[in-house]
């Protein structure tokens, strides 16, 4: 597996093709995110960015390799774990652009509330902000596995679908995702910080299981 995963990071490293989910990153944050603002919005903010991000990354893993080199891969390997190196490559690069986006956006924003009325610990807020990012990565990845190759294999349709999952996933009640941002942006009203553990483990969940069934069915499927 420590092979596969390589193979597949580099393989995604290499394509470039991770540069438009990574160039929107970068202009949902500099349109959302300013320095100086209160620190739990602007965590918020980031986190939630991120999982459209992620899915979008998942589904550049899992389609990059061309059918012939993903047949031999799989003779070698086999194709559940050919499947998982893909989705946990996905998951690797999701979470060092979201753990850095987190440590630039607790630098520079204000650890204060939203009426600058009360100030919130700049370690706390941080390490909320890291585990929003999770619950909001974990849910991107799980969109992401559940809408492309090898449960959905027509291009316009598994795009479409991943979109409005991701979407989904940020918006619709109960919603892990829904609940670790909300928690931020109410935090941030009276400066207390929320630590979004439930959510954290509810989204790691939905991410197993998410990768167990693609990857069965991938199996199923050969």
């Amino acid at each position: 597996m420590t092979a596969l995963l390589r193979y597949q990071i580099a393989l995604l490293l290499r394509s470039q093709r991770w540069l438009p989910p990574v160039v929107l990153f970068g202009i949902f944050l500099g349109v959302g995110v300013r320095s100086g603002q209160p620190i739990l919005d602007s965590l918020g903010y980031q986190a939630a960015a991120l999982l459209p991000v992620t899915a979008w990354l998942v589904r550049i893993a899992v389609t990059q390799e061309p059918e012939a080199a993903r047949d031999v891969t799989a003779a070698a390997s086999g194709t559940h774990r050919v499947h998982i190196a893909a989705l946990l490559a996905a998951a690797v690069c999701a979470g060092v652009l979201g753990t850095v986006a987190t440590v630039v956006v607790t630098l520079i924003s204000e650890p204060m509330n939203v009426d600058h009325t009360v100030e919130v610990s700049l370690p706390a807020a941080g390490a909320a902000g890291l585990l929003a990012a999770a619950v909001c990565l974990l849910l991107g990845a799980a969109a992401g596995a559940l809408c492309n190759r090898p449960l959905v294999r027509g291009r316009g349709l598994s795009m479409g679908a991943t979109a409005l999952v991701a979407l989904l996933a940020l918006v619709a009640t109960g919603s892990p995702a829904k609940y670790a941002v909300s928690g931020l942006v109410k935090g941030s009203i009276t400066g207390a910080v929320p630590l979004p553990v439930l959510p954290l483990a509810a989204a790691a969940l939905v991410a197993v299981a998410a990768a167990a069934v693609a990857t069965v069915l991938g199996a199923l499927r050969g």
